[in-house]
């Protein structure tokens, strides 16, 4: 089938690297072919007799193999000119532009690092599209890149449905599986989809990333969705070349791994030939997008000149096995069907390998010749996107009034014609409105349905807005956020629900590192827009332990684009609510609604009964613009204590015993908005006060009181008698214990009094 190449390596050979040889290989192979041509078939026959590919199929398959392939070719020599950034490539990989060929370009596909072939061959289904250049500028990191704009060498393109992705193992399953729910979903509830109804979601990946605990979460989830008849058409592609980086995969492991997964529609396919895996693609694209079902098509590949350019392999790897590797070569395959075929000669078959080497390395010197991001701002531009005014209208906009009132079940009903309630009942109350808003949002997580939450603060949703809309999860918080972005991918609005704060550190990186990050790698042309709800923070008496009285807020912190709100109150809450969800609608961004547990049935500020805590609800109309912090005593500039979440209660308790016996004016500063900070506005406070203190519940190391002392010694105003209190590094232990570790009014009093 494949070429025998000699082994020990030829004279001619010695002193050339991988690439090379395997350059030279082809032309060998080519130039000595000794076979017999058969008459060339018409362009719909099949290009060999049994094959299902037809003649102009192949021909076109081969091309875009000969493109995927040079453009490697090119990398290598150009990277080490500094005119090229990236050299894992896809060679041995080639056969994935079978699948698509087969698949359509409005597949919304999340492709691995070796999807040059795919890249290729989908170029294909909309003219005018040039896969060299645009890949040339990718690889040179150009501005004028169309997937990235220069941040990354990635493959994406908007018009094409591809999502570019930011290499981390198997992050991205879960969200090509929550965009295959998400059609089906949208199909249901009536939404206009971005795509065709009977699309399919498209995600390939390596053996050794199969082995990734996020991978597992997508599979487990997928077998899930099919064992309760979910439909779900997600094709998980499987390019199987054997090896990660330099670590086997053992013979046989992901056949018998995965061919008796319930609930995983298994196929094979030789990605190494072209006439023979074509129809075993065929059947497993067919089979996924007819049925709905979850479909594994596990497709042969191979490795061809190591992980990356740095990867000598020759160091590590013996030369025999290297040149068995070689010899499986899927173009020299592809050359074979080629020329037995007889749809090409030799000649035909070098003038067209050479050509495409020339077309690779003249787009690649363009390439290099375009300009390249140089400044901050150029890089940073399409993170964070923010249009305050758009926003401010959106989170304002209130012409829904029919369906609030068919939400709440009349006029008298409506929330703002109730009594003053606690932050629990209002944020169910914002939810109900944003609801009635826009038809587009779903809440889903653990226990949010019938239940309505573990704290029932998404009760009464399923009912008023159905089950397709509010629905249970898996316990699988992995695959909850994947799932937003799925949702997020097909045009809607999701609300997910991570129960608890600390467990969403099991699901970080479906923040960090995929649904945050793709306005960055996309160039803004891709969002996620969605508003993530989170319960957590501290001081849950009677309820402790670290998983449920989690103070680590640094996680969020730390992730670039995402905004974090945390309301202490109910009028709070709601107001904040309309601004995420604007900020999700119109600028396509991430964010987090950090729920204080301790404080959803706070009803007393100062005394049991007084209902200092209770808040009118806040009718449509009103929003909280972003970044706009809350000051009770206005103008009281003894003292000024910056805080937010549990720690504005006690500091307002706080401030009066400190008033008390210091006979100050205090103010106390809640920030509300806890990412990004508002380094102005927090510098505006500090400038009138005569001492400072900063409360912070999360911890010691990396909370939010460092960027606020930052803010304010930056601002010029470090030279104020200040003071933090914050929490102690350490897990939150269980009882009575957890309130030793956290601050407490009375740390609050004694730090007011080193001041004095």
């Amino acid at each position: 089938m494949f070429a025998k190449i000699p082994d020990p390596i030829p004279a001619r050979m010695k002193g050339l690297n991988r690439a090379e040889i395997c350059d030279a290989n082809f032309v060998e192979f080519v130039r000595t072919w000794s076979g017999v041509a058969r008459h060339a078939p018409a362009d719909d026959a099949p290009v060999l007799p049994g094959s299902t590919l037809d003649a102009r199929g192949f021909r076109e398959l081969f091309e875009s193999q000969l493109i995927s392939r040079h453009l490697d070719l090119m990398a290598r020599v150009l990277r080490v000119q500094d005119k090229v950034f990236y050299t894992i490539g896809s060679s041995g990989h080639e056969g994935n532009a079978m699948v698509a060929r087969l698949a359509r370009h409005t597949d919304p596909a999340f492709l691995h690092y070796r999807s040059g072939g795919f890249m290729a061959e989908r170029f294909r289904k909309l003219p005018g599209m040039d896969p060299v250049m645009d890949s040339a500028l990718s690889f040179a990191a150009s501005k004028d890149d169309p997937a990235s704009g220069g941040r990354h060498k990635v493959w994406g393109s908007k018009p094409l449905w591809v999502l570019p992705q930011t290499s981390t193992i198997a992050s991205h399953l879960p969200k090509a599986l929550g965009t295959a729910v998400a059609i089906e979903a949208g199909r249901r509830l009536g939404h206009a989809l971005p795509v065709p109804d009977d699309s399919i979601a498209i995600c390939s990946f390596g053996d050794a990333s199969a082995n990734h605990a996020t991978a597992q979460t997508a599979f487990n989830a997928a077998a899930w969705t099919a064992y309760q008849r979910l439909p779900a058409p997600v094709l998980f592609v499987c390019e199987d070349n054997g090896i990660g980086i330099s670590v086997k995969t053992p013979t046989g492991w992901i056949a018998n791994r995965f061919r008796h997964m319930d609930g995983l529609d298994y196929f094979f396919a030789d990605g190494l030939d072209l006439a023979g895996g074509y129809g075993d693609v065929q059947r497993a694209v067919e089979h996924c997008r007819t049925t709905r079902r979850p479909t594994f098509l596990h497709l042969r590949t191979n490795r061809i000149m190591g992980h990356a350019g740095t990867d000598f392999e020759i160091e590590w790897r013996p030369v025999d096995e290297l040149c068995r590797v070689e010899a499986a070569d899927p173009l020299l395959r592809s050359a074979a069907i080629a020329l037995e075929s007889g749809l090409m000669s030799t000649e035909d078959v070098l003038a067209l390998y050479e050509a495409t080497r020339v077309r690779c390395f003249a787009a690649a010197e363009d390439a290099d010749r375009r300009p390249k991001l140089g400044t901050l701002d150029e890089v940073v531009v399409p993170l964070a996107p923010y249009s305050p005014d758009k926003v401010r209208t959106e989170a304002e906009r209130a012409d829904y009034a029919d369906r609030r009132l068919e939400a709440f079940g009349g006029e008298k009903k409506l929330p703002e014609h109730q009594p003053p309630r606690h932050l629990a009942i209002q944020i169910n109350q914002a939810l109900h409105d944003v609801f009635a808003k826009y038809p587009e949002a779903l809440l889903f997580g653990e226990d949010v349905a019938q239940k309505g939450g573990v704290y029932t603060v998404t009760k009464g949703l399923q009912r008023a807005f159905g089950p397709r809309r509010v629905f249970n999860t898996l316990l699988d918080e992995t695959m909850i956020l994947g799932m937003a972005q799925g949702f997020a991918n097909m045009g809607m609005l999701p609300i997910p629900e991570i129960q608890y704060l600390a467990y969403f550190h099991n699901a970080c990186d479906q923040i960090r590192g995929e649904a945050a990050s793709l306005q960055f790698f996309s160039n803004n042309q891709f969002a996620n827009p969605m508003v993530v709800r989170i319960a957590g923070l501290g001081y849950q008496r009677g309820f402790g332990g670290h998983f449920h009285n989690d103070n680590s807020i640094t996680a969020l912190r730390d992730i670039p684009g995402l905004v974090v709100g945390c309301p202490s109150r109910g009028d709070d809450a709601a107001t904040m609510l309309r601004t995420l969800t604007a900020l999700s609608k119109v600028d396509g961004r991430v964010s987090v609604f950090l729920e204080p547990i301790a404080l959803y049935m706070a009803k007393d500020l100062y005394e049991a009964g007084d209902g200092g805590w209770l808040t009118r609800y806040p009718p449509p109309g009103e929003a909280m613009p972003l970044g706009e912090g809350r000051v009770y005593g206005e103008g009281h500039d003894d003292l000024v204590v910056f805080t937010y979440g549990n720690g504005v209660p006690m500091s307002l308790r706080a401030v009066r015993e400190i008033e008390r016996v210091h006979g100050w004016k205090c103010r106390v500063a809640d920030l509300r908005w806890l990412v990004p900070l508002n380094e102005a506005w927090i510098r505006d406070q500090a400038s009138t006060a005569k001492r400072i203190l900063i409360v912070d519940e999360g911890r010691h190391s990396a909370g939010v009181g460092e960027g606020v002392i930052t803010a304010i010694v930056e601002g010029g105003f470090g030279a104020r008698p200040f003071r933090r209190v914050v929490g102690a590094d350490t897990y939150t232990p269980l009882a009575g214990a957890a309130f030793a570790v956290i601050p407490a009014e009375r740390d609050i009093v004694e730090a007011a009094a080193t001041l004095a």
